[in-house]
C-alpha cells in the first residue's frame, strides 16, 4: 500500500492532468529545453470563459510557449447543451466528449483545464435567463475557488462583462462572473473555506473583430486603449509556430467540426485592461508584476543553477544537465513557499527523468476490471542515459506483494509482474460531476477536492519511488490498458471498473402509443466468468412483464445472453421507470455502462442504473415507409421506432429515382446540407421526387456554408432565431391546418414538457408558398414565425423544421412524438 497517501493528495490539483497521459512520454531534447524555461518562470495566467471552443487557443499557446507561464484554461462548462458533428451523444455524455476534446486541446497548447459545476443547459439570450437557471453562487463560489488554488497572475476573460444580450448569455454570464470573483478572491472575509486569499494582480478582455462586427470594423476601430500583443512567434525547440500550435489545439474540437488550419507568420490579438494594476507603457501585461523567482523567498539562487542549466544544455546528451537539476531540486525542497515548492518539485522530477529517458508503465491486458477480482499487471522502468538512478519503491493501495529495489541499468528494462486486486467496494468508473443527481443547469458534487478537476481521478494506480544521486523523490502513474492494434500499433486506453455482470438495453425512453405490449430486449454481459442467476423487472405501478423474469448463465467473462420482456402498459396513461436487475443469490445488480469511444479522445465510461422510463401516452400514426439521410448524427430514426415505423437509413450518393419510388416520406438528419456533399448532386433528384408527389421533411440547418443553394424547392433564408425558453408560450397560427389535425389533435398542451429549448436556427423569411404553423418567442422578443414551414410543391409537400425534434424524441416528449407522427402522415 502507499506508505504516504497524503503525497498524492498534496499534488492532487498540481499535477491531476498527467495522470492521463500515455505512459512516460517520451520528451525530445527541444521538448526538455522548452521546459527548462518553463522551470524558470514563477508566474500564472488564467483564461476564463464559458464553453470547450470559446477558448482562444493562440493565447493559451501563447502565455504557456512563449512567456513560459502556467496557464490555464476556466470553463465554465462542460458544454453539455451543444450539437455533436462526430456521433449520436447528447448532454451529459457530449459533456464528457467535449471535456476530453478539451484536455486534448491542453496537451497540444500546453495548458490545463478546469470546470465549475454549471451544467450547460442549452442557448440563452442574455445573462438574466442564465443566471435564472444557473446557481448563481455556486458557480461564482467555484471561480473564487478556483482562483485562489491556481493563483494566476493575470486573468483574461473571452468576453465582455459590460454588453449582455450581444451574445452569447453563458458568454456574458462568464465575463460577469470573473469581475465578481476578481475581488472576492482578495477577500479574506469572503467563505475562508474555499482556499486563501488571493490578489490577482490584472484582469483583462480579449477582445478582437468578432466584437466589432466585421475585421473591416476592427481595422478602423480606435485601438489606444487596447494592448497588442504578438502571436506569430516561431519556436524553434518546438518546430511550430504559435498559430500552428494553436490550430492543432482547436481542430481537437471535433464534435463541433472546428478543425482549423494553421498560420504562419505575423499576427497580433488585442487585450483590454479591466481591473488591477493599471498599465504604463501596454509592452507585457506582467508590467510591474514579480514572474521571475526572485519573487519567492530563496529563489534567486534557484534562478541561477536553471540558468546555467539552459545556458550549458547539450541538445546531443540531455542527461548532462541531471547532476544540476539535482542541485535545484535540493534548493527547491528548501523553499517556505509551499505553492511554488510543490509545483516547481514536480518540474524538476519529471524534468530529471526526462533528460534520463525514462520509460515508466504500468499495464494491464485486460481492458475492464471488476472490483474484487485479481488482475496481473506489468511494471515496467527503463533508464535509457547513463544516469546511476536506483529504484527503491513501488507501492499501490491495490498490490499487497511486496517490491525489491532494483538498481536500473543504462537501457536495460527492469520488470515487476505483480497482482492487482481492486477492493470490492471501489466505485465502478463514471465522470465524478455525473456521481449524484443533477439538474440540466447544475451538477453536484460533495467533495470539495473535485470541484474544479477536469475528470475523476484514474482508478488504479502505482507509486514509483527513484533515488538518483541524494535525490530521493516519488511519482504516480496509471494503469493502463494496453495492446497491439494490427493497424495503428500501440495503443493505451484508461482502465475501466464494470460490474460482475452489466444489463444494456438500447432504449432510454420507451412510448407505449396505444394499450399494445411492447417488447423491450436486454443484453446480460459477463464480465467475469460462472455468472448465473435471474433477470428481473422492477416495474412502476399498474405495469406487468411477461415473463416476470429469466434465468441465465454464462459461462466466460465476456460471453453475452439476450433476453427479451412483453411489457403491458396500465389501462390509463401513464408513466413510471422499469429498472432491470440481476439477482445472484444474495448480489442484487442494476448496472449499465455507455462507452463512448472515438479514436480522438480516450474511451470514457459513463455508469448509470439499468433503467427505462415507460410512457404510456396515446400517439395515432399511420403506416409510412420512412427514407432518412442522417446528417451530422441524431437518434430521430430510433425515436420513430417508437411509433412503430421502421425507417430506412439511405445513403444520399447512391440515391436513385427507383429507389425513391417505394418511399412515402423522406427526412434529412440535423445539418444534413450541412455536412454531407452528396446532398449537392442529389438534391435536384429529391425536388423532382417531391415534385411529383413526395413528401420531404428538413429539419435545421445552421448558418455554416451549405452544400447546395437549394435547400428547397422554394426560396428560405436561415437565420440565427431560436427559442430557447422552452416554458414559452406557442401560438398555433393555422388551427385548422392538416398538420395539426392529423391524426393527432395539436393544442398548446403539446408543447408542454420540452426540453432545453424549443428549436433553432428558424428561417427569417420565406416564399409565399410556404405557411408558418407555429409563432413563439423568448420573453421580451417578437415573435418568430419560423419554426415549422410546409409548402405544396408540384404533387408533393415540402416541410422545413427548426423544432428541436432531435433532443425531444430521444427525450420521450409525448407532444414532440405526436407532432412528429402529424409531419410524417402529411400528403397534399
Amino acid at each position: 500500500m502507499f506508505r504516504n497517501s497524503t503525497f498524492i493528495i498534496a499534488f492532487t490539483f498540481i499535477v491531476f492532468q498527467s495522470l492521463y497521459a500515455q505512459p512516460s512520454k517520451s520528451w525530445t531534447s527541444g521538448d526538455i529545453y522548452h521546459k527548462l524555461q518553463k522551470l524558470n518562470n514563477v508566474s500564472s495566467v488564467m483564461y476564463l470563459a464559458a464553453h470547450p471552443d470559446d477558448e482562444n487557443t493562440r493565447m493559451i499557446a501563447y502565455f504557456s510557449n512563449q512567456e513560459h507561464a502556467r496557464t490555464c484554461y476556466l470553463s465554465l462548462t462542460r458544454g453539455d447543451g451543444g450539437q455533436n458533428l462526430v456521433g449520436p451523444e447528447l448532454r451529459e455524455a457530449l459533456g464528457v466528449i467535449r471535456t476530453q476534446e478539451l484536455l486534448e486541446a491542453r496537451k497540444i497548447d500546453g495548458g490545463q483545464q478546469f470546470f465549475t459545476r454549471a451544467n450547460d443547459f442549452g442557448f440563452s439570450k442574455n445573462p438574466t435567463e442564465t443566471f435564472q437557471n444557473w446557481n448563481r453562487d455556486q458557480v461564482l463560489f467555484d471561480v473564487v475557488r478556483l482562483i485562489r488554488q491556481f493563483k494566476p497572475d493575470i486573468i483574461i476573460n473571452r468576453f465582455d462583462h459590460r454588453s449582455p444580450g450581444t451574445t452569447h448569455g453563458h458568454h456574458t454570464a462568464s465575463a460577469q462572473l470573473s469581475v465578481e470573483a476578481f475581488d472576492l478572491a482578495a477577500d479574506p472575509t469572503f467563505h475562508p473555506e474555499l482556499g486563501a486569499a488571493w490578489q490577482v494582480g490584472r484582469q483583462f478582455f480579449n477582445t478582437s473583430w468578432w466584437f466589432y462586427g466585421s475585421k473591416e470594423k476592427f481595422e478602423k476601430a480606435d485601438k489606444t486603449q487596447l494592448m497588442k500583443v504578438s502571436m506569430g512567434d516561431f519556436y524553434p525547440e518546438l518546430g511550430q509556430s504559435n498559430q500552428e500550435i494553436a490550430a492543432l489545439s482547436r481542430s481537437k474540437h471535433q464534435s463541433q467540426g472546428f478543425g482549423t488550419a494553421g498560420a504562419r507568420g505575423e499576427d497580433f490579438d488585442y487585450l483590454e485592461w479591466i481591473k488591477g494594476a493599471p498599465l504604463s507603457n501596454k509592452q507585457s501585461i506582467f508590467e510591474g508584476l514579480k514572474t521571475q523567482w526572485n519573487r519567492v523567498e530563496g529563489g534567486e539562487a534557484i534562478a541561477a543553477t536553471i540558468q546555467h542549466i539552459i545556458a550549458q544544455y547539450d541538445f546531443k546528451n540531455p542527461a548532462a544537465s541531471v547532476p544540476e537539476l539535482i542541485l535545484a531540486h535540493q534548493k527547491i525542497t528548501q523553499l517556505k513557499d509551499a505553492f511554488w515548492r510543490n509545483i516547481k518539485l514536480k518540474e524538476v522530477e519529471e524534468l530529471m527523468l526526462a533528460c534520463a529517458g525514462m520509460h515508466i508503465s504500468a499495464t494491464t491486458s485486460t481492458p475492464h476490471w471488476v472490483p474484487g477480482n485479481a488482475y496481473p499487471i506489468k511494471i515496467e522502468v527503463v533508464n535509457r542515459a547513463a544516469v546511476d538512478i536506483q529504484w527503491t519503491a513501488c507501492q499501490s493501495n491495490w498490490i499487497q506483494s511486496a517490491f525489491t529495489a532494483q538498481i536500473l541499468s543504462c537501457n536495460r528494462a527492469a520488470t515487476w509482474n505483480p497482482t492487482c486486486t481492486p477492493p470490492a467496494q471501489t466505485p465502478l468508473t463514471n465522470p465524478y460531476w455525473l456521481n449524484e443527481p443533477f439538474t440540466i443547469a447544475q451538477y453536484q458534487v460533495s467533495d470539495p477536492l473535485n470541484i474544479g478537476k477536469p475528470e475523476t481521478s484514474q482508478q488504479g494506480q502505482v507509486g514509483f519511488t527513484f533515488k538518483i544521486g541524494e535525490c530521493t523523490f516519488s511519482i504516480v502513474r496509471p494503469i493502463l490498458y494496453q495492446y497491439t492494434d494490427d493497424v495503428k500499433g500501440e495503443i493505451y486506453q484508461p482502465l475501466i471498473l464494470v460490474p460482475a455482470v452489466r444489463i444494456h438495453s438500447n432504449e432510454r425512453n420507451v412510448l407505449f402509443p396505444s394499450q399494445k405490449a411492447r417488447d423491450i430486449s436486454f443484453v446480460l454481459l459477463a464480465n467475469q466468468d460462472n455468472q448465473k442467476g435471474e433477470f428481473t423487472l422492477k416495474l412502476p405501478a399498474g405495469w406487468k412483464a411477461k415473463p416476470e423474469s429469466i434465468s441465465f448463465s454464462l459461462a466466460h467473462a465476456g460471453e453475452e445472453q439476450q433476453v427479451q420482456f412483453s411489457i403491458y402498459p396500465p389501462e390509463k396513461p401513464a408513466e413510471g421507470m422499469l429498472e432491470a436487475q440481476v439477482i445472484m443469490g444474495s448480489t442484487t445488480l442494476s448496472v449499465d455502462q455507455q462507452l463512448i469511444q472515438y479514436p480522438h479522445i480516450p474511451t470514457q465510461c459513463l455508469t448509470k442504473a439499468a433503467q427505462i422510463r415507460l410512457i404510456y401516452a396515446p400517439v395515432a400514426t399511420k403506416p409510412f415507409r420512412v427514407a432518412y439521410i442522417m446528417g451530422a448524427g441524431d437518434e430521430v430514426p430510433a425515436a420513430m421506432k417508437q411509433l412503430g415505423l421502421q425507417p430506412i437509413l439511405i445513403e444520399p450518393d447512391k440515391l436513385t429515382m427507383q429507389q425513391l419510388a417505394s418511399i412515402d416520406v423522406v427526412v434529412t438528419g440535423i445539418r444534413a446540407y450541412n455536412v454531407v456533399l452528396a446532398l449537392k448532386a442529389k438534391q435536384p433528384l429529391l425536388l423532382e421526387w417531391v415534385k411529383n408527389g413526395g413528401h420531404l421533411i428538413v429539419q435545421y440547418n445552421t448558418l455554416d456554408d451549405f452544400v447546395t443553394p437549394t435547400i428547397a424547392p422554394f426560396s428560405l433564408k436561415i437565420a440565427r432565431d431560436r427559442v430557447t425558453e422552452e416554458k414559452s408560450e406557442v401560438v398555433i397560427l393555422n388551427p385548422e391546418h392538416p398538420i395539426l389535425n392529423t391524426p393527432n389533435r395539436i393544442t398548446s398542451v403539446d408543447f408542454k414538457d420540452w426540453k432545453q429549448e424549443f428549436g433553432l436556427y428558424f428561417p427569417s423569411e420565406w416564399d409565399p408558398a410556404f405557411t408558418p404553423l407555429l409563432s413563439m418567442n423568448d420573453q421580451g422578443e417578437s415573435a418568430k414565425k419560423g419554426s415549422l414551414l410546409v409548402a405544396d410543391y408540384g404533387k408533393g409537400t415540402y416541410i422545413y423544421t427548426g423544432l428541436s425534434f432531435f433532443r425531444e424524441l430521444p427525450e420521450g416528449v409525448v407532444g414532440a412524438y405526436r407532432l412528429w407522427a402529424n409531419l410524417l402522415a402529411y400528403k397534399k
